[in-house]
């Protein structure tokens, strides 16, 4: 039986590989996900209204964080889970807002009102996700396309490396947005009394 450290240090390892991954990709100035990147700032920065992110399961919980990290620095955002969407909280998305949705796979069925709700109200949706022919990457305005990297878990498959790594990239956002926004300690002060 391989002892809990061994088991930690192999985790950290997986999403390492994950996380470098993510960075060779943006680094590529010419590729897809340094072009998307781009991109996405330019349509968060330009959207009138909020961010919206949303995310079901473990995609989420991350986007529940990436909500809160954009809200608290500079930029207005709330997360909205796309089960209640379906149920009335498809009225909390505006014409000027811009949507962020994230899932690993990009064909989670949940998602599929709040994309539709973004069509037929020509609302800028930015999808987060591994898969680059999926139904979410295939009807955003702009696709983040994480490279699939192995799950830490790899028993069960659980999503953990996917998860960091949208968990990075949302940071990134949040950060590049910020510095775009000339958003400083003093602001950030104000929304942490």
């Amino acid at each position: 039986m391989t002892s809990p450290r061994t088991t930690a240090l192999e985790v950290l390892e997986i999403e390492r590989v994950g996380i470098d991954a993510l960075i060779n990709a943006l680094s590529d100035q010419e590729g897809e996900l340094s072009k998307a990147f781009q991109t996405a700032i330019e349509t968060i920065i330009a959207a009138k209204g909020r961010t919206i992110v949303t995310g079901m399961g473990k995609s989420g919980h991350v986007a529940r964080k990436i909500a809160a990290t954009f809200a608290s620095t500079g930029t207005p955002a709330l997360y909205v889970h796309p089960g209640e969407a379906s149920h009335g909280d498809l009225g909390m998305i505006s014409d000027d807002d811009v949507v962020v949705a994230l899932s690993n796979s990009g064909e989670t069925p949940e998602l599929g009102d709040i994309i539709g709700y973004c069509g037929r109200f020509d609302i800028p949706l930015i999808g987060m996700t591994s898969g680059a022919g999926s139904t979410l990457a295939e009807a955003s305005n702009t696709a983040l396309l994480v490279p699939k990297s192995t799950e830490a878990c790899g028993i069960t498959k659980a999503p953990t490396t996917s998860t960091t790594q949208m968990l990075a990239l949302g940071d990134a956002l949040a950060v590049a947005l910020l510095r775009q926004k000339g958003f400083s300690a003093r602001d950030f002060h104000t929304f942490h009394p």
